[in-house]
């Protein structure tokens, strides 16, 4: 690439040196990034937008610490950086040690991400920073020490990336099982200062270097920038924009269409960063053409499994799909990149580009789509972004071009037509799948146009999404902070065989309610809260003594529980997304609320916060429904939760948790927690013994302080009330310590 310097130094403890700082500073920020989002989730419902808005700052710091060094880099001496440096440093001891600003409460009526964003620069802006600046700089460093490798220290990037990934990795299987947060947080100020050791090392090493006339003109403040173009600079921005969008796009569609499964988002962000482990080592040469021909290979079953024909696959399939595809996607873009890295003089400018690339499409996904669009629609336009930024793009207008761009138009057209003028689109559903299967064949032939192969696969997405859209009915769907909330209708069959129309309410992927029309049927609770399951059970088994509880129940969905009030008894609803209240009370949607809850008082906010502000032995009943799509955030579950929870309770009340879940075995950790505060518990896995039409298999825990509390209903012939069963091979989850892998079905 470059031609080496003369240089005669050839110490492999200068190698060792700033690998090791570059290593250990990749793994501070990799590890900060968990530990404070999972300090910040809590206060936010578990939203999988808490971690993509963490990420935003995380890139626009790191963008921040790169600007630091390249202005540092380019207009001081080498002596000045480090005097500067070494002050940033000092200064940033202030921020330690690590921990949450002072009566930290998100707001309940308006979108949390700003307070979020000012939060996080509040409590780790400062010692972030710095271990932001430290690639940059101390690979800048590492090419004016006079070593034999100076002249390309890219090659230290990866032992950078490297730190990321064994980080990222370690921390949900090794340091979250094992360390609470309060250890987490120290542990971590030790590593920062092992850190600040480290780069005082490469310091010395700088300082004492011998530098030549070119590397001092290289310091100098008229650092020579104009032999790279406009043109150059575009284009490092777009491969590196496009990567950092995808990852976050991919993460939230995991989230929110493919399955709500704890720790899912490390897999995307682990591909990654490996992908600049492999495009920064010496082998990137060989791997890019290899990448370049396989990508058009591989997405070819991903469009038409993906987004033309969903098979009925187990959901790790489905993601295996999308990550296959997300890696060829990354991998190109990133080999492109490293393919052409610049001269050393230009190593700080390269590396700033890239992180305000990154910090654009965290920005995107984060303050741009979620207004835009009502889904997460950012995930396949950077797909076709992908593969616009594939080798081969000649953008000179040519009949050629002109080509590549009107058939995908006319092909969209067409669509929109079709649409508009056929009465019922859906009578030829398999026609319009095979055909875009038989497109998607064809775009195969266009892979080394990438305006072509780009577009036109962006058509048939378009289109697969219109199709798909369609069919499933959708009423209302809307994007929020914490996810996606759509409103459908479906046809069932009902006790006379005829065909009847109900709604229901998806969270993501997972359905958190449904209604019936008819006037006689509304009030029905239905899926989860029936009358035959064990919510049913509750309310029937204790009719004849709660006409006057006090009753309040976290997690609205659509409000089948409301159904169940009585007049003389009090109804507290609580509910973190208020998108969900305006669906829950609107008639049109769903009734429940509007027919049954009339004396029920409606709370905002996260539940345990929320509770905190009750008043004590306050509630005869409470029920704890709160579902992130699938997942029940976990500081909803700790110890200090359920002793939250029953300090609100009257001496004889009972606490009722929903724990239906697909990928989590929750009951593990209620029992664990009921045995360790010495309360009595019931669970009910409960399967519906003849066909009910929306009577579903669900899972309910109720807890109380006695068990002559809960005797009624374990006596009961109402259901299979059996007591939770005893587990000893994990510790009892608190604030301070969670495992989420240890209950993984």
């Amino acid at each position: 690439m470059n031609r080496p310097e003369a240089t005669t130094d050839r110490n492999l403890s200068l190698i060792f040196l700033f690998a090791a700082t570059l290593f250990t500073s990749a793994t501070l920020m990799f590890v900060l990034q968990p530990l404070f989002g999972k300090i910040l989730l809590p206060l936010l419902g578990g939203s999988p937008a808490v971690w993509n808005t963490c990420m935003v700052f995380y890139q626009s710091i790191l963008f921040l610490g790169y600007l630091y060094a390249h202005y540092l880099s380019t207009r001081y001496s080498q002596h000045r950086q480090i005097q500067i440096h070494t002050a940033l440093i000092l200064i940033s001891f202030l921020a330690l040690p690590l921990a949450l600003p002072e009566n930290t409460v998100p707001p309940t009526d308006s979108n949390p991400t700003f307070w979020l964003l000012w939060t996080l620069f509040l409590a780790i802006g400062l010692p972030f920073f710095v271990v932001s600046t430290t690639a940059p700089l101390i690979q800048k460093w590492f090419a004016n020490v006079g070593h034999h490798t100076s002249h390309d220290p890219y090659y230290l990037y990866a032992a950078s990336n490297t730190g990321s990934l064994i980080a990222l990795l370690s921390y949900p299987f090794l340091l979250e099982p094992n360390i609470g947060l309060a250890n987490q947080k120290s542990y971590w100020g030790v590593g920062y200062l092992l850190l600040c050791l480290l780069i005082a090392g490469c310091a010395f090493a700088l300082w004492k270097s011998r530098q030549t006339a070119a590397q001092q003109e290289d310091a100098d403040t008229t650092t020579d920038e104009n032999n790279l173009s406009l043109a150059t600079k575009l284009h490092w921005l777009a491969l590196a924009f496009v990567p950092s969008s995808l990852l976050l796009g991919l993460t939230n569609f995991i989230s929110t269409d493919i399955a709500s499964v704890p720790l899912l988002w490390i897999i995307p962000l682990t591909l990654y960063l490996l992908s600049f482990v492999i495009v920064f080592s010496k082998w990137n040469d060989k791997i890019h053409p290899l990448m370049v021909k396989l990508q058009p290979i591989f997405l070819l079953p991903f469009i038409a499994y993906a987004f033309i024909n969903p098979a009925d696959l187990p959901y790790w399939a489905y993601l295996i799909l999308h990550l296959i595809a997300f890696f060829f996607a990354v991998m190109v873009c990133h080999g492109e990149l490293a393919k052409l890295r610049p001269h050393t003089r230009h190593l700080t400018t390269f590396y700033l580009i890239m992180s305000f690339a990154g910090m654009l499409g965290g920005m995107f996904n984060t303050f741009v789509a979620p207004f835009v669009f009502n889904a997460v629609y950012e995930y396949p336009i950077m797909i076709i972004a992908a593969l616009l930024l594939r080798p081969g793009l000649k953008l000179s207008l040519n009949t050629g071009l002109l080509l590549q761009i009107i058939a995908p138009a006319l092909l969209v057209i067409t669509g929109i037509i079709v649409h508009a003028t056929v009465d019922d689109l859906l009578q030829y559903f398999d026609v319009i799948v095979i055909g875009l299967i038989g497109l998607t064949l064809l775009t195969y032939l266009l892979r080394t146009r990438p305006v072509g192969f780009a577009l036109m696969t962006g058509a048939i997405i378009f289109l697969a999404l219109g199709v798909h859209s369609l069919s499933s009915h959708t009423l209302y769907q809307e994007r929020t902070f914490f996810g996606v909330l759509a409103v459908r209708e479906a046809v069932l069959t009902d006790e006379q065989g005829k065909p009847e129309s109900y709604h229901e309410l998806f969270h993501g992927t997972t359905k958190h309610g449904a209604q019936r029309l008819a006037a006689n049927l509304s009030q029905i609770p239905l899926t989860y809260y029936s009358r035959p399951g064990p919510m049913g059970q509750l309310f029937k088994e204790y009719d004849n003594n709660d006409q006057a509880w006090n009753i309040g129940v976290v997690g609205l969905g659509a409000g089948a529980l409301a159904c169940y009030a009585k007049d003389q008894q009090n109804w507290t609803l609580y509910e973190i997304d208020p998108l969900v209240v305006d669906i829950a009370s609107n008639p049109a949607y769903f009734s429940y609320l509007s027919q049954c809850a009339h004396n029920a008082a409606m709370r905002v906010g996260d539940a345990r916060l929320s509770l905190e502000k009750e008043p004590d032995q306050y509630f005869d009943l409470l029920v704890m429904d709160a579902f992130s799509s699938d997942s029940v955030p976990t500081h909803l579950l700790t110890k200090e939760a359920l002793e939250l929870y029953f300090k609100k309770l009257k001496p004889g009340g009972i606490l009722a948790f929903h724990m239906t879940n697909r990928h989590l075995s929750l009951k593990k950790v209620l029992s664990i927690n009921a045995e360790a505060l010495h309360l009595a518990s019931l669970i009910q896995e409960f399967k519906p013994q003849q066909e009910i039409p929306l009577v579903v298999a669900t899972d309910w825990v109720v807890m109380a302080k006695q068990a002559e509390t809960l005797e009624p209903l374990r006596l009961s012939q109402l259901g299979k009330w059996q007591k939770m069963p005893l587990y000893f091979d994990m510790k009892p989850w608190t604030d301070d310590f969670t495992n989420i892998v240890s209950i993984w079905k």
